[in-house]
C-alpha cells in the first residue's frame, strides 16, 4: 500500500513538471491541494521529502514564462507553494536555484494594479525571503523598490495589499545588506513618515497589523549601526516617543508598544556610567594580592535585540539551563580524592578547635550560666531580651492584625500539649495558619549619621517625659550614634550621649538577643577598610519581625514600559532633567552642603552600607549607583543606605542604574526593605518590604571598555517607588534584611551568656583572623556531660559531628538570618534541641566572609575573590577562613570523625523558596546523557533523605527546586569539595530566596526574618529526623525522639513505631 501511495505521488509530481496541458496541470494541483488540506503536517513533510517543493517551483517557473500566463494555474499553484514552503527550511534556496525569485518579481511588477494576482505574488515573496540569503538576493533584484510602490500613506483601500507588502518588507529587512541598502537609499525616512501617517489617521485602530509591520521594518534597520545613526538623525526617537504617548495605558496596543520600546531602547545612545572609575571606591592592599581581572564580558551584540521584555509571569527555568550546560561527566574527576595538602604538624593546630574531645570538664561543673562580665556589658540586664527563638509556629497564611490561631496557640506558648513537631511545622497538606504573638514592647530611635550630622546645629532639648507617640527630639540628631558614644574615652559631644541614654531609658527593648550597649562595644573592635565611625540605627537599635507576613507585590501591567518611556524622555527633553549630584563618595565635600533643602539626603558610610552616588534627576526621582566590591570592578547588587529630609505622601522614585545580573526577582514580586526611625520610636522597630512600580531592565549604560579589557558590559536598572509615611523621617533602604558582622558578634556574646552552662556546652572560639584583621568566629554546641566520669566523657566524645557554615557571600544576608534561627534553637530549652545536643556536636562558622560583610561587598573578599570558588586550594595567607575551615574538616576526617552533614547557607536571587543543592555522580551522568554501568558503579542515595525530610517539615522548603548535579563551574565550591575530598555524602548548599515562596503554606508571601529564622530552626529538626532514619540510630534515641515528635508516620515512617 505504501509503495502504491509513493508511486502515485511521484507520478503526480512528475506529470506536473512535464505536462504542457493546462487542464491536466489544474487537475493535478487540485488533487495535491485536497491531499494536503485533508491531512496533517506529516503529509506536507512527506511531499517535501519526495521532491514536492522542486516540482512546484519548476511548474511556477515554466507557467510564468509562457507568453500568456494562465492565472487559473498560477494562483492555486502559488497558494500550494506557500503552504509547502512554510514547512520547508530550504525552500528559499531551492527557489533561488530554480530562478523562481526573478519569475515572481516579474509577475509582481506586471500585476501592480491587479490586486488578486499581486497579493499572491507577495505571499510567495514573503516565503522566499524567510531565508536571509534569499532575502538579500531579492533586495539586490529590486524587491524593496517594488514594495515601496505598493505601500502608500494611510488609505482604507487596498489594505490587504498594503499589509502583505509591509510584511514582506519587514522580512526582507532582516538581512543586514538590505538594511544598509534601505539606509543608503533614504528608505528609513520614508518609513518614519509612513508610520506617522498611519499612526495619526488610524484612530479606530483598524489597521494595527500594518502599523506593526512598519515598526518591524524600523526595528530591523536599527539593528545595524548606520541604521541607528540614521534613525537618530531623522528624529526617530522623538517621533516614536510622541506618537505612542496616548496609547501607553491601552492593553490592546501591546503589539505596537512592545516594538516601539525595543526600538527606542536600542537607539538610545550608549554611554558610560557617571562614575570616576569602574573600580570600587575602596581599595585594600594585601601582600601578594592579585589585581582583579576583567569580569565576564557580555558582548553588546548578544543583547542587540531586547526581545519581549514585558514578561508578567515568573519563570525560574534559566538556572536549570545554566546547570545543564557544564555538567561534569569525567568519572575519574567525580570519584577522585586529592591528596591532603596539610602536613601532620599543621593538622595538630586544629586540636585546639575541638576541645570537647580532650577537656575533662571539671571546672565547668561549677560555672553558672548567669555569670556576666561587668565592665563590657554595662546595662546588659536592663536592655537585653534573652528569650530564645521559640519553636516556630509557621504563619501559613497572610496573618492580619487581631487574628487568632485556629489552635489557640501563641508563639511563646510553652504549655501546649501538642507534640513539638506540630508546634514546629503545620504539615503542608493543611492550610491552617498559626499566628505569631504580637509585639508588645516599644523600641527606641534609629541610628546613624555622617560627618555633616556630627557638626549639626540642630540640637533640640530632649524632653524624656513627653508623650512617646510624638517624641520632641530632633530625629536626625537622635539617629546619630558613634561607635564610642557610651565609652569613657568618648570624644563626641556629651549631648549626643545624654540624648541616647535618655532614649534608652524611655523605651523598653523587646528584641531577642540584642543589646545596644553590647553592640556599641563590639563595633569598636570591628575593623573596616574605610574606618567606619558611625553605626546604622537599625543595627544598633535592633529589628523585630513584623507581626504579619507580606505578600509578594503584584506587578501592574505596563509598569516597566512606563518607566522606560520616562527614561527615554530624559534624552528627548534634557532640559527637564536636573542631573544634580547630591551624594558621592568620590566627592566627599557634597556631604557638607547644607543649602540643599529641596532634595533627599543620603549616607552610607556605616557597616555593611553600600551607596556610592546619588543623582537627583527630577524633583522626586534619584539615580543611585552602588559601589563595586572592594578591589573589584563588578558585583554591584547589594545596597544599604540612609535617606532623610523626605516629604510625606510623595512618591519618590529610586533607580539603581548599575546592576549587573540579567534578571532579578524584583520582576516577580520581590520588594526591597525599609526601616523607619519614626516608626521605631513609636514601638515598631521593623525592617519591612516596601516599594511599588518595581521593575528590573537593561539600560543604556555600558562600562568603559578600558576598565574591562573589551567591549563595555551591560548594566541594568532596578527601579522602585517609595511613599514615606512621615515628614522629615530618617529611613534606611536595603536590598534585603541587613545582618552585620557586629550584630553577629553581639548575638554570639548574648547567646553564650544566656545558656545554662550546666546543660549546654557553648564554646565560642576564633577560627582565624581575616585579611582585614577581624576574628572569624567558630562556635561549638553540644550537651554537657552528666558528669566528668570516663563513661560520660566517652559518650560525649563519640557523638557525631554536624558542620554548618554561612555567609561566604556578603550580600546574602538571608543566610545569616537562617543561621540566627539555627543558633538560637540549638541552645534553647526546647526538648528537641536538647536531644540534638545530646546526639551531636555542632561545629558552626556563622560568617565565612566577615570582611566582605563589614565593607558592604556583595560577593567577594578584600582580595576581590569569590571565596566560594577557593575551596580546591585555599591559602592561609589569602583565604584564611576557607583554608582553616577546610583544615578543620580534614582534621575531623583524619581522626575518624567525618561530619554526618555539611551544609553551607546561601541566598538566591533568581529562584523562589528554600532548597538544597547536593552532589550525586549518577544523577549528573544521567542528566548529561551518559550511560552508567550500575553493576560496576553503585551510589548511596542517602543524599536525598534530608531534602525529603525538609520538604515535609519546613513550610518554605521545595524539593522540586533541589538539584544534585555536579557542574564543572562548581568544582571549587564548598559543597563539591567537601563531598569529593572530605567524603561527606550529605554535603549541601542550602539556598534561601531573597523573594518568597510560590508553593506550600507560604505561597504568594515574601520571606521575612521570621520565616528565615524558622527555616534555620526547622533545619535542626530535619537533622534529628535524619538521625532517626539512619541505621546507627539507637533504640533509646528512637524512643526519645518518637516521644517528642509524636505519632507522625508521614515523617517518621512505620519502622520507628516499634
Amino acid at each position: 500500500m505504501a509503495e502504491q501511495e509513493t508511486s502515485g505521488l511521484q507520478v503526480l509530481l512528475s506529470t506536473l513538471q512535464s505536462s504542457s496541458d493546462r487542464e491536466s496541470i489544474r487537475n493535478i494541483l487540485q488533487v495535491l491541494t485536497e491531499l494536503l488540506s485533508a491531512g496533517t503536517d506529516r503529509r506536507i513533510h512527506y511531499m517535501i521529502s519526495k521532491g514536492g517543493s522542486e516540482a512546484l517551483l519548476q511548474t511556477l517557473v515554466d507557467s510564468a514564462r509562457t507568453p500568456s500566463p494562465d492565472y487559473n494555474i498560477l494562483l492555486p499553484l502559488i497558494r500550494l507553494l506557500v503552504k509547502v514552503g512554510q514547512r520547508d527550511k530550504k525552500f528559499g534556496q531551492k527557489a533561488l536555484e530554480l530562478e523562481a525569485l526573478d519569475v515572481t518579481l516579474i509577475l509582481a511588477r506586471k500585476n501592480l494594479s491587479h490586486n488578486q494576482n499581486l497579493i499572491h505574488c507577495l505571499w510567495a515573496l514573503q516565503v522566499f525571503a524567510s531565508r536571509v540569503t534569499t532575502g538579500a538576493m531579492l533586495g539586490i533584484n529590486g524587491a524593496m523598490e517594488l514594495l515601496f510602490k505598493v505601500i502608500t500613506p494611510y488609505s482604507r483601500k487596498r489594505t490587504r495589499i498594503i499589509r502583505a507588502a509591509t510584511e514582506v518588507l519587514a522580512v526582507l529587512l532582516k538581512s543586514k545588506s538590505n538594511s544598509r541598502r534601505a539606509v543608503n537609499r533614504g528608505y528609513l525616512n520614508g518609513l518614519l513618515r509612513l508610520h506617522q501617517d498611519w499612526q495619526s489617521h488610524d484612530i479606530s485602530n483598524d489597521f494595527i497589523q500594518i502599523r506593526r509591520s512598519l515598526l518591524l521594518c524600523l526595528k530591523h534597520i536599527t539593528n545595524i549601526q548606520s541604521g541607528r545613526e540614521a534613525f537618530l538623525g531623522a528624529q526617530g526617537m522623538e517621533i516614536l516617543f510622541t506618537t505612542t504617548q496616548k496609547y501607553l495605558g491601552n492593553q490592546s496596543m501591546d503589539a505596537i508598544l512592545s516594538i516601539v520600546i525595543q526600538i527606542l531602547r536600542k537607539c538610545y545612545p550608549k554611554c558610560s556610567l557617571p562614575l570616576a572609575t569602574a573600580s570600587s571606591y575602596y581599595s585594600f592592599s594585601v601582600p601578594g594580592s592579585i589585581s582583579s581581572g576583567p569580569p565576564c564580558i557580555i558582548n553588546e551584540d548578544d543583547f542587540e535585540e531586547d526581545g519581549e521584555e514585558e514578561e508578567d509571569q515568573d519563570s525560574d527555568s534559566e538556572e536549570t539551563k545554566e546547570e545543564d550546560d557544564d555538567l561534569e561527566t569525567d568519572l575519574k574527576k567525580l570519584t577522585s580524592k586529592p591528596e591532603l595538602a596539610w602536613t601532620e604538624e599543621e593538622m595538630k593546630q586544629y586540636e585546639a578547635m575541638c576541645l570537647e574531645l580532650s577537656h575533662n570538664f571539671q571546672e565547668l561543673e561549677f560555672k553558672s550560666g548567669d555569670e556576666m562580665s561587668s565592665e563590657e556589658d554595662r546595662g546588659i540586664h536592663q536592655y537585653t531580651n534573652f528569650c530564645h527563638i521559640p519553636i516556630p509556629t509557621s504563619s501559613k497564611g497572610h496573618c492580619q492584625e487581631g487574628d487568632k490561631s485556629p489552635q489557640g496557640l501563641e508563639r511563646e506558648d510553652t504549655n501546649s500539649q501538642d507534640p513539638p513537631l506540630k508546634q514546629m511545622k503545620i504539615m503542608k497538606s493543611t492550610g491552617d495558619a498559626i499566628h505569631e504573638k504580637k509585639i508588645s514592647g516599644k523600641l527606641g530611635p534609629y541610628l546613624v549619621s555622617n560627618d555633616q550630622e556630627e557638626h549639626s546645629s540642630r540640637r533640640d532639648e530632649l524632653n524624656s517625659q513627653a508623650a512617646l507617640k510624638e517624641p520632641p527630639w530632633d530625629i536626625e540628631m537622635s539617629s546619630c550614634i558613634y561607635e564610642n558614644t557610651f565609652l569613657p574615652s568618648s570624644t563626641r559631644t556629651d549631648e549626643t550621649s545624654v540624648t541616647m541614654s535618655k532614649l534608652l531609658e524611655s523605651y523598653s527593648m523587646d528584641v531577642p538577643f540584642h543589646n545596644p550597649y553590647t553592640y556599641i562595644t563590639k563595633s569598636e573592635r570591628t575593623k573596616s577598610v574605610p574606618g567606619f565611625k558611625v553605626l546604622a540605627f537599625p543595627d544598633f537599635w535592633g529589628h523585630h519581625s513584623p507581626p504579619t507576613s507580606q505578600s509578594m507585590l503584584e506587578r501592574k501591567h505596563g509598569v516597566q514600559r512606563a518607566k522606560i518611556f520616562e527614561d527615554i524622555q530624559r534624552f528627548i527633553q534634557p532640559d527637564k532633567v536636573m542631573s544634580r549630584v547630591v551624594f558621592s563618595l568620590d566627592e566627599p565635600w557634597l556631604l557638607q552642603t547644607t543649602d540643599a533643602t529641596e532634595c533627599l539626603k543620603f549616607f552610607s558610610a556605616f557597616e555593611s552600607g553600600n551607596l556610592r552616588k546619588a543623582i537627583q534627576v527630577r524633583e522626586f526621582e534619584y539615580d543611585l549607583l552602588i559601589n563595586a566590591d572592594v578591589n573589584c570592578t563588578q558585583h554591584q547588587q547589594w545596597f544599604y543606605f540612609k535617606v532623610s529630609s523626605m516629604k510625606a505622601a510623595m512618591p519618590y522614585r529610586f533607580n539603581v542604574i548599575n546592576c549587573e545580573k540579567v534578571n532579578s526577582q524584583f520582576n516577580y514580586g520581590m520588594q526591597p526593605t525599609m526601616y523607619s526611625v519614626k516608626e521605631a520610636l513609636r514601638g515598631r522597630p521593623h525592617w519591612v518590604r516596601v516599594g511599588y512600580d518595581i521593575c528590573y531592565y537593561k539600560n543604556h549604560y555600558r562600562q568603559n571598555s578600558a576598565a574591562v579589557g573589551s567591549q563595555g558590559k551591560c548594566h541594568y536598572t532596578l527601579t522602585f517607588s517609595v511613599t514615606f509615611p512621615h515628614n522629615e523621617d530618617v529611613c534606611y533602604l536595603a536590598y534585603h534584611y541587613p545582618y552585620t558582622y557586629t550584630a553577629l558578634m553581639t548575638h554570639l556574646d548574648l547567646l553564650e551568656k544566656s545558656v545554662n552552662h550546666k546543660k549546654v556546652y557553648f564554646q565560642h572560639q576564633v577560627l582565624c583572623q581575616t585579611l582585614g584583621g577581624n576574628p572569624c568566629p567558630l562556635v561549638t554546641i553540644t550537651a554537657m556531660p552528666e558528669s566528668n566520669s570516663s563513661d560520660h566523657l566517652q559518650q560525649l566524645r563519640q557523638r557525631p559531628y554536624q558542620v554548618i557554615v554561612a555567609r561566604v557571600h556578603p550580600g546574602e544576608s538571608n543566610a545569616s538570618w537562617v543561621m540566627k534561627g539555627t543558633l538560637e534553637f540549638l541552645v534553647s530549652s526546647d526538648p528537641i534541641a536538647g536531644l540534638l545536643r545530646e546526639s551531636f556536636i555542632f561545629k558552626i562558622i556563622p560568617m565565612l566572609n566577615p570582611d566582605g560583610v563589614i565593607n558592604g561587598n556583595h560577593r567577594c573578599s578584600l582580595r576581590g575573590e569569590d571565596l566560594n570558588r577557593q575551596w580546591l586550594s585555599p591559602s592561609s595567607q589569602h583565604q584564611p577562613t576557607i583554608y582553616h575551615t577546610k583544615g578543620l574538616l580534614h582534621y575531623l576526617n583524619s581522626i575518624g570523625r567525618t561530619p554526618v552533614v555539611f551544609c553551607d547557607f546561601h541566598g538566591h536571587s533568581q529562584k523562589k523558596n528554600v532548597f538544597l543543592y547536593g552532589c550525586s555522580i549518577k544523577e549528573t551522568l544521567w542528566q548529561a546523557g551518559c550511560t552508567v554501568d550500575t553493576s560496576i558503579f553503585t551510589e548511596d542515595v542517602g543524599y536525598r533523605t534530608l531534602p525529603k525530610i525538609l520538604d515535609k517539615v519546613a513550610p518554605a522548603f521545595a524539593i522540586s527546586s533541589c538539584s544534585f548535579l555536579v557542574e564543572k563551574s562548581r568544582a571549587s565550591t564548598a559543597r563539591v569539595v567537601v563531598w569529593r575530598e572530605i567524603g561527606v555524602l550529605k554535603s549541601y548548599t542550602m539556598e534561601s530566596s531573597y523573594c518568597g515562596c510560590n508553593q506550600g503554606p507560604y505561597k504568594g508571601l515574601q520571606m521575612g526574618t521570621r520565616e528565615l529564622e524558622e527555616m534555620g530552626a526547622t533545619f535542626c529538626l530535619g537533622l534529628l529526623i535524619l538521625q532517626l532514619k539512619s541505621l546507627t540510630c539507637s533504640s533509646q534515641f528512637v524512643a526519645q525522639a518518637s516521644a517528642l515528635l509524636g505519632s507522625r508516620e508521614d515523617i517518621l515512617g512505620h519502622q520507628f513505631h516499634r
